[in-house]
């Protein structure tokens, strides 16, 4: 029971870290490249709402599996890196959580009312928080690889 709930822990972690690094490398660049403002907002819009749902689902798993995975465990004896990976995983939540409250809903309002500069604002108040969290994720990983 133990490696599936590592494995479902371990895959929505893969999910959002992966998701981050699509969003950050590839498809934000393309879209400042390649489109008008009223088109990427847009696009940036559905991609986020979208990939928010899945990341909701995402925390859910890896919350739910890495309590029960933990709950066996005498935190006292446990690896370094696994306090790490928790503290920097509800760090990583609470970032997300005024992701979704703050600048994405401002966002999705700027965009179905057609203000671009406001729509365009709420983005730029998203990405830098994405990078934070993609930032703590990937330190995360490396705690609980490299604290044993």
């Amino acid at each position: 029971m133990y490696e599936w709930f590592k494995f479902l822990h371990l895959g929505a972690g893969i999910v959002w870290l992966g998701g981050m690094a699509l969003v950050i490398l590839a498809l934000r660049p393309v879209a400042i490249q390649r489109l008008p403002p009223p088109e990427r907002l847009a696009l940036m819009s559905g991609v986020l709402s979208r990939f928010f749902v899945m990341v909701w689902l995402c925390i859910a798993l890896i919350l739910a599996t890495g309590f029960w995975m933990l709950s066996g465990t005498d935190m006292k004896l446990a690896p370094r890196g696994w306090h790490a990976m928790s503290g920097l995983g509800v760090l990583m939540c609470l970032v997300f959580a005024h992701i979704w409250l703050a600048p994405f809903r401002r966002l999705k309002a700027a965009v179905a009312a057609e203000d671009w500069p406001q729509a365009g604002k709420a983005l730029g108040q998203i990405h830098p928080l994405v990078l934070t969290n993609f930032a703590l994720g990937w330190a995360a990983v490396l705690a609980v690889v490299v604290w044993r």
